[in-house]
């Protein structure tokens, strides 16, 4: 009997997830399997999933294929419908011990093939205890999943059902646990992090829950939040960023455009000068604060004038790190149903000058590093990340997982050279 084999596709939090999956596999007795975490994300997402399924039922013959996450849980029977699958179970099953018990038990004799129940039923959102992961210096820690909102390109809701928090006692007791394993770093993740709390008694918000850490984890070196909308930061979580130099100076942006029309019809909750003000300031009070960005290029009814909006909205929030994705209709959404869709060389064309843009911002940010000292955390002998996410190369080994003093003396390529 062989140990299962897991293959992650698509987001952090997934990957956290699969982490969690590994533990309750174990704990079950699972052997001879293959577990694909798949992605929704966009419609090459899906491909990619189902192009890893074949190759790995290829490569591994003899071995149980099982699929989830949120293309499983999207389009279950369109999964259970492969050869290549023995089971498909969803994202609220792939968490729960008695699915791995029970495929462990009957693999897969009585098991039914697809276990996939309403994800918009689900209620809570379990902290699930894990060691961390990535590397041995920085850890993730998942306190919110699924989304409230209804953005017309976006399929991820119907894969993580709606909102739900971790509650704040449990992220502490987590995150203390993690430092005391030597933990220097932690990341809070979710699927939209800043809608954290709306479904917790006295529906605290993010700012409330990162002060809290902070008060109650003195020891913590750094934490740094994932992905947020800048619409919904809160009060406290600006204070954070003003007063407490141990939240790191990173936030990446749910932004997705930068013109007002295309903001609306995508049906998002900010306008092109909201992200403006939100950037402007979150760098007032704290000057080394660096910014990502997720940005859709080619979306439907995407005019070159919109367009030049999402390219001067890269200077006009000083954006340092893009994701830039090419859009592609993914049906179940209303956008899939605009009829006018963007051609894909006009799509692929003002995604490669918006990376182009975002390689630009970059190369500015590295060139105003040098002749800085920066507190680098260790992920390899030779490689750290700065406070900023910036990564940091090494001409000799340092101990990984530890926080060094670094002087920057240039750059080279995308990182910097200490």
């Amino acid at each position: 009997m062989t140990a299962p084999k897991f293959t992650t596709l698509g987001c952090r939090l997934n990957a956290y997830e699969t982490e969690a999956m590994k533990a309750l596999a174990e704990q079950a007795g699972v052997s001879d399997a293959v577990i694909v975490n798949t992605c929704a994300v966009t419609n090459e997402a899906v491909r990619k999933a189902r192009q890893e399924i074949r190759r790995l039922r290829r490569e591994n013959p003899n071995a149980k294929v099982i699929v989830t996450g949120c293309a499983a849980q999207i389009d279950p029977d369109s999964f259970a419908a492969m050869a290549e699958v023995d089971a498909v179970i969803g994202n609220t099953e792939k968490m729960a011990p008695e699915t791995w018990a029970g495929l462990s038990a009957n693999f897969i004799g009585d098991t039914e093939k697809v276990q996939v129940n309403d994800i918009m039923s689900v209620t809570e959102t379990a902290g699930h205890l894990i060691d961390g992961f990535g590397t041995r210096s920085r850890a993730y820690v998942q306190v919110q999943n699924g989304c409230d909102h209804r953005c017309t390109f976006c399929i991820i809701p119907y894969g993580r059902g709606n909102s739900r928090s971790v509650p704040a006692g449990v992220v502490v007791d987590q995150i203390k646990r993690l430092g005391q394993q030597g933990y220097n770093e932690v990341v809070l993740t979710g699927v939209d992090l800043t809608s954290w709390g709306a479904d917790l008694p006295g529906t605290p918000r993010l700012g409330d829950l990162v002060m809290r850490i902070l008060r109650l984890i003195p020891d913590l070196p750094r934490l740094r939040i994932s992905s947020i909308d800048s619409i919904e930061a809160d009060d406290n979580l600006m204070l954070a960023i003003a007063s407490e130099p141990r939240l790191m100076p990173h936030l990446h942006l749910s932004l997705q455009h930068g013109d007002d029309l295309i903001l609306k019809r995508m049906k998002r909750r900010h306008l092109r000068d909201d992200a403006i003000r939100f950037c402007e300031e979150a760098r007032r009070l704290r000057p080394d604060m660096t910014f990502g960005a997720d940005i859709i290029a080619g979306f439907p009814t995407e005019t070159d004038a919109h367009f030049e909006n999402s390219m001067k909205l890269v200077t006009d929030c000083d954006l340092t790190w893009l994701h830039v994705f090419p859009y592609s209709a993914r049906p179940g959404t209303p956008a899939a149903r605009i009829p006018t869709q963007i051609d894909g060389t006009t799509i692929k064309a003002r995604a490669a000058r918006l990376r182009a843009a975002g390689d630009a911002q970059v190369t500015r940010h590295l060139a105003a590093q040098t002749g800085l000292t920066h507190q680098v955390l260790m992920e390899a002998p030779d490689m750290g990340r700065t406070e900023q996410f910036t990564e940091v190369s090494f001409a000799a080994p340092q101990p990984v997982g530890q926080i060094v003093s670094a002087l920057i003396k240039g750059q080279s390529g995308s990182q910097l050279v200490a």
